[in-house]
């Protein structure tokens, strides 16, 4: 009872610190998949490692500070938390994940999906279940539009080759803008293998030049290509969204960019039913080429938790003579049997325990 006590009262802090923050708090890890955009958002510079690319990480999308990363080819990831758990809302979508998607001026759409550049995450989350304030509690994956898909590939893994010193480029005869397209060899576990051209736009490594090691594996899910040459000749590639449930698909504007907790699933595809959650994993995922315009890269600007401020903060400064909150911040009629939860009589706040 101790423990759940000093766990408890740690939210209980939290809730009641003014400073409370509905965007990211911290980067736990970034590690991109090669691609056009990496060693540039954010920019590596010599002598910079794992964790000096990590804070330059958290100081672009922590906060509001609204800057850019990318996550790179298929598998690339940036995991980051909030200073708060994100309650799980019935009925409500419970937080964002910002990107840089947008549709075309134009108005592609294919099947009731807006065209543009949509390069969708997935998105996993985790609810800190041993209360140590550590992304090490188990991972559940957002299942989105496309979890069900029979093309969507399930436990799909891929293995990209940094180029050697004394490799050659090997330039495109009809795109020349594809100044590589043997650069960066990549090798899957269906047997698939194939490369990453350079573009003459982004002439630095694509390969993470803070990492050590001269082969990255990732390992996830992969949703299928989501791009139409609607050229036929490799001018006008067209990236497709899809319906709801990952990162960087929608527009931020769009209510369909939101999601929803209770979309979270077992390994079996069954609901995880979480409380709520502290963490938040997005890796890319589609993993494809188009052409001129290189591989598909989800990039993320920040995430932002939807209730922070009608859950918590809204509630924590109505005004009223006494009232009853949850942990959560959430106003109920009476506390819970055997719960910890918070009283409020005018501006005091109280811990209670209801046994």
């Amino acid at each position: 009872m101790k423990k759940i006590f000093i766990i408890h009262y740690s939210l209980f802090l939290a809730l009641v610190a003014s400073a409370q923050s509905p965007f990211i708090s911290r980067v736990w890890e970034y590690c991109p998949a090669p691609g056009q955009f990496v060693n540039e958002l954010p920019a590596y510079e010599l002598g910079d490692d794992v964790n000096t690319m990590r804070l330059k990480a958290e100081e672009a999308i922590a906060d509001d500070q609204r800057g850019m990363i990318t996550l790179g080819g298929w598998g690339g990831y940036v995991l980051f938390g909030f200073d708060h758990m994100v309650p799980n809302i019935a009925d409500k979508n419970d937080f964002i994940v910002l990107g840089n998607a947008f549709y075309s001026a134009s108005g592609e759409e294919e099947e009731g999906r807006r065209g543009g550049s949509c390069e969708p995450g997935i998105v996993l989350v985790s609810y800190d279940a041993n209360g140590n304030g550590q992304p090490d509690d188990a991972w559940y994956e957002l299942a989105g539009s496309e979890y069900a898909n029979k093309s969507t590939i399930h436990d799909y893994a891929v293995t990209y080759f940094r180029p050697d010193i004394s490799h050659e480029a090997t330039p495109s005869q009809v795109t020349p803008s594809l100044i590589d397209t043997t650069y960066i060899r990549w090798l899957d576990n269906h047997s698939a293998e194939g490369y990453l051209s350079q573009l003459s736009f982004h002439i630095q490594p694509y390969f993470p030049e803070w990492i050590e090691a001269d082969s990255l594996t990732f390992t996830g899910a992969r949703l299928p290509d989501n791009y139409r040459d609607l050229s036929g000749n490799g001018t006008n590639y067209v990236l497709y969204s899809y319906p709801w449930g990952y990162a960087d698909n929608h527009p931020n504007t769009d209510q369909r960019a939101e999601l929803d907790i209770d979309w979270a699933v077992n390994d079996d595809g069954t609901p995880a039913n979480l409380p709520g959650i502290h963490f938040v994993k997005v890796y890319t995922a589609v993993h494809q080429q188009c052409g001129w315009i290189g591989e598909t890269s989800t990039e993320i600007m920040g995430a932002i938790d939807l209730h922070c401020h009608t859950a918590v903060n809204n509630a924590l400064s109505e005004p009223t003579e006494k009232a009853i909150y949850t942990i959560t911040g959430v106003r109920v009629n009476e506390p819970l049997p055997h719960s910890v939860y918070i009283l409020r009589e005018g501006n005091r706040l109280e811990l209670k325990i209801q046994k």
